[in-house]
């Protein structure tokens, strides 16, 4: 049975089957949390950025900051799933996010779970490899190609090559699971073993200069009782 927690603590973790709930208010300096999965990938289930009620986060603000209560960036889901599934450790920052009201003080709601799978990172101009046995096959839950942290692939890289951590490439997901689990004209649309180049060339280049490196996690699910798989839940708050 899935539970769920509310938690405000900076540094944010789950269990497999455990909903992880939080709110984070805006700050003019700093707006960050991160999500943690101890047990698992990180897999993003609800997002709302901006402002639905006058209630929340309104301690010391004036009350022009509060009015707006209809105050909603639309693709909020989709950019933190973007940057977030599939990874065990997932920054949360509103500089991921658009203003959809420049007056209103906002707030952003979230929640995630976290999923069993295998979890790999390659460097870039590197090679990774997804291999699942026993006549299973890949189902993908989220892959990133870009820069998201300054500590990841960084041996023999010069300073200024990885200080840019807002790099990611959007379309990440739709180039690994054209590769790795969709075969053409066949009953089953999955394979069991596929190899992924971290290369500009395949996934482009979405921040010259930054040196990049791939992040993704899949799942080995049964090839005759296989399901979808779908890489960003429309479930909302």
């Amino acid at each position: 049975m899935t539970s769920e927690r509310e938690t405000e603590a900076s540094g944010l973790f789950c269990n497999q089957g455990i909903k992880v709930y939080y709110i984070l208010c805006e700050n003019i300096y700093v707006l960050k949390r991160l999500l943690l999965s101890y047990h698992g990938v990180v897999s993003v289930l609800t997002v709302a950025y901006g402002r639905t009620n006058r209630r929340t986060c309104s301690e010391g603000r004036p009350p022009g900051q509060l009015e707006n209560t209809e105050c909603s960036q639309t693709s909020a889901l989709e950019a933190l799933a973007n940057r977030c599934n599939g990874k065990k450790v997932c920054e949360v920052d509103k500089e991921i996010f658009s203003d959809p009201c420049p007056e209103t003080y906002k707030y952003i709601q979230t929640t995630y779970t976290c999923l069993p799978a295998h979890h790999v990172v390659a460097c870039e101009d590197s090679e990774v490899e997804l291999f699942c046995d026993g006549g299973q096959t890949i189902a993908l839950i989220g892959a990133f190609y870009g820069r998201a942290d300054r500590t990841t692939c960084i041996q023999g890289v010069p300073d200024g090559q990885f200080n840019n951590i807002t790099c990611s490439t959007p379309t990440a997901n739709q180039v690994v699971t054209e590769r790795c689990t969709f075969i053409a004209n066949e009953e089953c649309n999955g394979k069991s073993r596929c190899s992924v180049y971290a290369v500009n060339s395949v996934f482009q280049d979405a921040c010259y200069g930054t040196t990049k490196y791939l992040e993704l996690a899949y799942s080995c699910e049964c090839k005759f009782w296989k399901q979808t798989v779908f890489f960003f839940p429309t479930m909302w708050i």
